[in-house]
Formats: structure tokens, C-alpha cells, sequence
């Protein structure tokens, strides 16, 4: 069964699947727990778990083991929570950069997006400003993805396809 089939199974819809679209194929998925080395803590000094599209929490722990439906419900619930975030952050955003700045916040949290430049540029209603501003955000744990020594050149992409999609130049 395709992606958006199981997208669509667990019940998304409208900005939801559009922008689990837009996320999906980034974070790729992983159907048992891994630990992230991108995401070391005290707890977790190996990386936290994660599995999935990128699912992490209390209820993710190693060992487990997901379905295709159940990572697709998971993408779906969060998804749909990390939207609500965006529209209270930045409401009234058009299609494009709604998507955007979704799959950007469930990238690097809603709380971080929304105190960035972009964030107030977007509510100003400068939405050409605020995506352009998707460039800046290119740094994982200190490191700049543009140096393709850091290897995490994934960003870059994943941030030139949030672009794109926020000024409507990529299809959602």
C-alpha cells in the first residue's frame, strides 16, 4: 500500500496530509526503535529512541517493533499536532507555507520555529521573507548541513524543498 494511501487510512486529510507528504519522505521511515546520535541526552547518551518517521517519547522505547499502519498513524497524530502548533503561532498562513513551516517545526519543534525571524516575518504577513528565511535553518547539533563535511546534507535538501513548497514553486 502506498504512503498516501496509509496516510489517508489513518485519517489524514487536507493540511495534514499534505504536509505528512512533505515530512515523510525526509525522515524516512524505520519500523523498529533505533537510538538517534543526532539526539543525545544524559538518559539517553547513545541517541534517543526513535522509530518511525522520526517518532520519539516516553512510549517509544528500543526493542519495539511498528507496522506500516501504526507509523502511519503515528506520522498522522503528530502531524496534526504539530500543525495545530503552527496555527497558533502563525495563524491565517496560506497553503504553501502552512505545509512548510509544518514539516520545519516537526523538524526542529514548533517552539523553536516559532521563535525564529521567519516566524515574525510570516506573522507580519511578509510570506516571502519568512520563506526565504527557511535557508537559515540549516545547523544540526552546531554543525552547518551546507559543509558537506558534516554529512547532513539531508537538510539542505529537505530545506530548499520547504522553499520551494512555501513559495509555491514545488507541488504539496
Amino acid at each position: 500500500m502506498s504512503l498516501k494511501a496509509r496516510l489517508i487510512g489513518a485519517g489524514a486529510v487536507g493540511a495534514v496530509l499534505t504536509a505528512a507528504l512533505l515530512i515523510a519522505p525526509h525522515e524516512g521511515e524505520v519500523r523498529s526503535t533505533y537510538a538517534d546520535p543526532l539526539v543525545r541526552t544524559t538518559v539517553h547518551p547513545l541517541g534517543i529512541p526513535t522509530a518511525c518517521f522520526g517518532q520519539t517519547g516516553t512510549d517509544i522505547r528500543m526493542g519495539q517493533a511498528y507496522t506500516a499502519e501504526q507509523c502511519a498513524q503515528m506520522l498522522v497524530g503528530e502531524v496534526r499536532e504539530v500543525l495545530h502548533q503552527v496555527d497558533t503561532c502563525m495563524p491565517g498562513l496560506p497553503a504553501g507555507p502552512r505545509a512548510a513551516f509544518t514539516s520545519l517545526a516537526y523538524n526542529i519543534g514548533a517552539q523553536n520555529l516559532c521563535s525564529y525571524r521567519l516566524a515574525d516575518r510570516a506573522r507580519q504577513g511578509d510570506y516571502a521573507a519568512a520563506c526565504r528565511g527557511i535557508d537559515s535553518v540549516v545547523y544540526v547539533a552546531g554543525k552547518d548541513c551546507r559543509d558537506p563535511a558534516n554529512g547532513c546534507s539531508g537538510i539542505v535538501k529537505r530545506r530548499n524543498q520547504e522553499r520551494a513548497v512555501c513559495e509555491g514553486r514545488a507541488a504539496r
